[in-house]
């Protein structure tokens, strides 16, 4: 495992996590959906560059879909 790949997947696992909380917390299912994507994500993607995008895109879902 490359240690690009390893550093970025402990971020974002960490990102997910506290999404995660919030969502489950406050009863809203996209932080906590984009959280559980996040924290799943990082164990099938084994690319650096592909894994940024993807969990830069996830990160960002919860201020793209707001819930009303």
């Amino acid at each position: 495992m490359d240690t690009g790949v390893l550093i970025l997947s402990f971020l974002f696992g960490l990102i997910g996590m506290a999404m995660f909380t919030y969502g489950w917390k406050m009863g809203r299912m996209v932080p906590l959906g984009a959280g559980a994507a996040l924290m799943l994500v990082t164990y099938f993607i084994p690319n650096v560059i592909v894994l940024l995008i993807v969990c830069c895109a996830l990160t960002a879902a919860p201020w793209v879909l707001r819930e009303a």
